[in-house]
């Protein structure tokens, strides 16, 4: 082979290096549903970053339909009397494993989800109701990453320009129309020594978060309220009552690896009340899909613990993204307070 033809032979060599390298690129960049937990982990948790794909079209749409949530006929009831948020139908389409994990959930690749670990009458029918108090703190809010902000935020101008003053909207919103007294904590865990530093910051939340469990006795719901970090060109936004908001995802930590499709427990990670978990976001996912379809994206499982083995009623949930702005964030507030308050209040 001559000079020139070993010259084109290396040019049409990396043409079809570069167009496979094209084809493969998108899938190297659909990240999003909790892929800020991998970069924030404890110690030891995760070895490396992993990419995890953005909820499709079809995986965001509503399973139900304002039209089909005829409850009066059709809404399905618990063993023990308590009215759901679904109908009979579904409810019983539910209760097949293929079609609960492909409709409800997004499982991280890591993480091993086990048939047995939503019995999804049980936990839809489980009592997580509260006696409302306007005096003493039922709700605690607070935040591992406190400085995580919107695509329009000044974080120089101080936290009320992220998720923290998105914390303080729903804590307003808790207490001023559903009579429910809410502690917001203003914590930096994801700051060390003035400077920025996720890594750890749920090994340091914890201890000041179980002070003040522990100071506040009348405390049963925590709230870690997050937003998460997607691909530029990705927009999670629904319309809620004629106005666009950002969408919330619920997010669980199973706290087992899938380990070659053998499940295994990670020791120092246990989580004794992740079947509440599971139940807590499992009823506001269906609440939000018949009070306002789409707003609520699949409800994602990790492998890991973060902050949801404190209390029963535990929940880490994500405010829309950093695409978002805050007015949408914000405006999130309004539906997923009802969310709360339905799935709290009325047993």
């Amino acid at each position: 082979m001559g000079r020139k033809d070993r010259a084109w032979r290396g040019i049409w060599l990396n043409m079809v290096a570069l167009g496979v390298f094209l084809l493969a690129l998108p899938l190297f960049f659909r990240m999003g549903g909790g892929i800020f937990a991998v970069g924030e982990m404890l110690p030891g948790q995760a070895a490396a970053v992993a990419f995890f794909p953005i909820p499709t079209e079809e995986e965001t749409k509503p399973l139900i339909d304002s039209d089909g949530v005829e409850f009066t006929q059709k809404q399905a009831i618990s063993a023990g009397g308590r009215p759901l948020w679904v109908t009979e139908e579904e409810l019983g389409r539910m209760q097949e494993a293929d079609y609960l994990r492909r409709n409800y959930y997004i499982v991280d690749s890591r993480t091993a989800l086990l048939s047995e670990d939503v019995d999804v009458p049980e936990a839809l029918g489980l009592d997580l109701t509260i006696p409302p108090s306007q005096t003493e703190p039922k709700i605690l809010i607070f935040h591992t990453h406190a400085h995580e902000g919107y695509a329009d935020s000044d974080m120089s101008k101080g936290l009320s320009e992220g998720i923290w003053g998105v914390g303080e909207e729903l804590k307003r919103i808790l207490e001023e129309e559903y009579g429910i007294a809410v502690l917001h904590d203003d914590g930096q865990y994801d700051m060390v020594n003035g400077k920025g530093q996720t890594t750890g910051a749920y090994e340091r939340m914890e201890p000041p978060i179980r002070a003040l469990l522990e100071k506040y006795p009348s405390i049963e719901v925590c709230i870690d309220l997050h937003r998460d970090g997607v691909p530029e060109g990705t927009r999670l936004v629904a319309e809620v009552d004629g106005e666009l908001c950002a969408q919330v995802m619920f997010f669980n930590g199973l706290c087992r690896l899938n380990k070659n499709g053998t499940p295994q427990p990670i020791a120092g990670l246990e989580n004794p009340y992740l079947k509440e978990n599971l139940a807590f976001s499992l009823q506001m996912k269906t609440a939000a899909d018949a009070l306002y379809p789409s707003f609520a994206r699949k409800i994602y499982l990790n492998a890991y613990r973060f902050s949801l083995h404190m209390l029963p009623r535990s929940t880490l949930i994500e405010v829309g993204a950093q695409t978002n702005t805050k007015a949408e964030a914000r405006k999130a507030m309004q539906p997923l307070a009802e969310i709360l308050a339905k799935t709290l209040l009325e047993g």
